[in-house]
């Protein structure tokens, strides 16, 4: 395994492949017509869409709208080489990884055993006979996504407008 490791040299160029990455950024950024602080939130907003769409894996936050404000007005009077500057450098200080919700993953794999059980548990109640009629491929996907809709919004209502 070492050997085959060793042939395969240093790895990516991690310095080249993010310059090339950032200048092809830009480069889409700057082919947008942008006037007024709106056009450029929604170049941004447009690009961050297009990462994430594009990258498998981890997504990346966009920068809450004040950064994206502070940006403009340096960006709008910069001149044309110095515009690429501040793009770049705001990319790299602004742009951070999402970050993922443990309660959302925890309240995910606890739910369909979950919902499993209860289903099992109402059916033999006299109450709920009509729970026997709704298949099992049914059941438990939508409790699953109510489960988590209702845990992302507790946590909105109760911690405030959190990134997750």
């Amino acid at each position: 395994m070492g050997l085959l490791m060793s042939f395969m040299g240093k790895g990516l160029p991690t310095t080249q492949m993010l310059n090339l990455v950032m200048g092809t950024l830009h480069s889409k950024f700057m082919e947008k017509d942008i006037r007024s602080f709106d056009d450029f939130h929604v170049a941004i907003l447009d690009m961050f869409s297009t990462i994430n769409a594009a990258l498998p894996g981890k997504h990346y936050d966009v920068p809450p709208p004040k950064k994206v404000e502070e940006i403009f007005v340096k960006w709008k009077g910069a001149k044309d080489a110095e515009k690429k500057k501040l793009f770049i450098d705001f990319m790299k200080t602004s742009v951070s990884m999402s970050k993922f919700d443990d309660s959302i993953l925890i309240t995910g794999l606890v739910t369909p055993p979950a919902a499993m059980a209860a289903k099992r548990a109402g059916e033999s109640l006299p109450q709920l006979k009509a729970i026997k009629v709704i298949p099992d491929v049914l059941f438990v996907p939508s409790a699953t996504v109510l489960a988590l809709i209702s845990a992302k919004l507790s946590k909105k209502m109760f911690l405030g407008n959190v990134a997750s």
